[in-house]
């Protein structure tokens, strides 16, 4: 008895070593640009880098025209003018400069921000994709992060997911 068991205790770490494991991949990036509201948040995004683009373009217009009045005139000022007027530029460019740091730093908060609901719905989807599939796991292939997977375990669900979007929409 003692040599029977002892036996099997040896078989079981080749049986399980047989067990494969499941798993799904695909592009969460592709799968993003797939969901239901994505062209309209992208929409929504490029019309708020258009704003800060004109708003750029605004204020470093302001500045040249400035610029120029001030290289035409520079001979004619009093030195008191002259010191003013170096002022007024140098605080037009340093709040040009300030204003794009702030406008790249809200864009990228922007961003963050409309991603998020789709993100976290994507999340959602491939959770109940990998739990009804019987997945150990779920591989992102973006930025050639997975450069092989061997097909037999794993299960490109790419096309799955979009359908679920679709599904989900109606």
């Amino acid at each position: 008895m003692k040599k029977l068991i002892l036996f099997l205790l040896l078989l079981l770490p080749a049986a399980m070593a047989d067990a494969q494991v499941k798993f799904g991949y695909l592009s969460y990036s592709e799968a993003i640009k797939a969901m239901p509201g994505y062209a309209d948040m992208q929409k929504s995004l490029a019309e708020l880098k258009r704003q800060y683009a004109n708003e750029t373009k605004r204020s470093e217009e302001e500045f040249n025209q400035k610029y120029e009045a001030f290289l035409e005139g520079q001979k004619d000022f009093a030195p008191s003018i002259l010191k003013k007027r170096q002022y007024e530029l140098q605080e037009l460019l340093n709040n040009s400069v300030s204003f794009k740091k702030e406008a790249a730093r809200l864009l990228e908060q922007a961003e963050a921000d409309m991603y998020a609901p789709l993100k976290k719905r994507l999340n959602e989807i491939l959770r109940q994709v990998g739990r009804e599939r019987g997945y150990a796991f779920i591989l992102n292939t973006d930025n050639d992060a997975v450069p092989y997977i061997d097909t037999t375990s794993g299960e490109d669900i790419s096309s799955l997911v979009r359908n679920m979007f679709t599904y989900l929409e109606k």
